[in-house]
């Protein structure tokens, strides 16, 4: 996963709890993302925002619009509850989110005959101290941990 920039929203992906977002990834064009989030999360807490946001997945056709990676946020158990991480002040987009389990440079792009993202992502989740973890081990980048807001134990999608 990546910090990004959220650079706006222009639409509704032809379905109402979809946003439709412009994210700055620290590439020469900002990428094109679909999130499921509009139910969720009001436009204003993702305008400007800093996102962990996972590049390397096979971009896939939504509603007729390529999305270009997913956006990561905390989720509780019945996932009525969903929140956008929050990312260290200081992080920069492009960033590259670790950890001391990520040992090795990540591929370019996942294989989804494989289901890579689906293993890492059943051992993502919060602790106590609303820390982003995977198998145990703190997210970060080099201004701080990832955070969830309020969310303890919350799966992270």
């Amino acid at each position: 996963a990546v910090v990004s920039t959220q650079s706006g929203h222009y639409g509704r992906a032809d379905a109402d709890s979809l946003y439709v977002e412009k994210i700055d990834v620290g590439e020469a064009e900002p990428r094109t993302v679909i999130s499921g989030l509009r139910n969720f999360v009001a436009q204003e807490k993702l305008d400007g925002a800093l996102v962990a946001v996972v590049c390397n997945l096979k971009p896939a056709n939504m509603r007729g619009i390529k999305s270009q990676g997913m956006l990561l946020c905390a989720s509780d158990k019945d996932h009525t509850t969903v929140e956008v991480l929050t990312i260290a002040e200081g992080s920069k987009p492009g960033e590259r989110i670790t950890s001391d389990l990520f040992t090795q440079a990540p591929d370019t792009q996942l294989n989804p005959k494989k289901k890579i993202f689906e293993k890492v992502q059943s051992d993502l989740t919060t602790n106590d101290s609303l820390e982003v973890t995977y198998k145990g081990e703190l997210l970060r980048t080099s201004a701080g941990p990832i955070l969830a807001p309020s969310l303890v134990k919350a799966a992270i999608r």
